[in-house]
């Protein structure tokens, strides 16, 4: 039987780069996926890369709203009738002014894009997790959570609090049998990052692939000790 044989898995920002090559590798390895993603058509797109046969559907969601998550699980629940892995991929990066100069919209943003979407998800997906008797939770940090930088505090700061929510989950459900683990990646090698830094070495930076396959292992039994762990994927960064 496949890794993920008969598993469903939740994938936010399914329709970003990192997002569609968790989705591939998790239907490959057969499981049974929700694509999840503000954008419509972007999700549509991702759903058609999948090979022939894979079981998968698309469910729109702002991440941001709370309502609309749980409307999001409700409707997951609905189509596969359960919930194992939850991949909470959605989140994103602004550079920005010093922080004395940081306006509350531009701190509120990137709160929300990367914290507040973790908060909403877990919330909602935790409890029917509990009803089947565990599950797996991966979050994306990121390696400037360990590190501040100038001009980066919002980004830094929600980053660090996405692994702070993971120990704090991990501890919560260690004897749910709900695992919480998340990623602390580099620089991820993405057709926009290389757009942005025509400079730099892209070969020294991080697949998403590779990203990937760590995020598929901590979804996996293989991960069954692990728990509230962060896992640098710097690659050569």
């Amino acid at each position: 039987m496949p890794r993920f044989g008969g598993k469903v898995a939740i994938v936010t920002g399914a329709a970003g780069n990192l997002g569609r090559a968790v989705v591939g590798a998790l239907a490959e390895q057969g499981a049974r996926v929700a694509l999840v993603d503000l954008d419509a058509i972007a999700l549509e797109a991702a759903r058609a890369e999948l090979a022939e046969g894979a079981d998968a559907a698309t469910f729109g969601a702002d991440l941001i709203a709370p309502e609309s998550v749980m409307n999001m699980v409700e409707r997951v629940l609905a189509r596969f009738g359960r919930i194992d892995i939850l991949a909470n991929i959605a989140g994103g990066f602004t550079m920005g002014p010093p922080l004395y100069e940081t306006e509350d919209r531009d701190w509120d943003f990137m709160m929300d894009l990367n914290a507040r979407t973790v908060f909403n998800c877990c919330r909602a997906v935790i409890p029917h997790m509990l009803i089947v008797g565990g599950g797996k939770i991966v979050n994306v940090s990121a390696r400037a959570a360990t590190e501040g930088k100038g001009r980066m505090a919002p980004y830094c700061a929600s980053k660090a609090a996405v692994i702070t929510l993971t120990q704090s989950l991990a501890a919560e459900h260690k004897r749910d049998g709900i695992n919480v683990n998340c990623v602390l990646p580099g620089t991820i090698d993405t057709p926009e990052n290389r757009e942005a830094m025509p400079e730099q070495e892209h070969a020294r930076w991080v697949p998403t692939a590779a990203l990937a396959d760590v995020i598929l292992f901590l979804a996996s039994e293989a991960a069954r000790c692990v728990t509230g762990a962060a896992v640098p994927v710097y690659g050569q960064s």
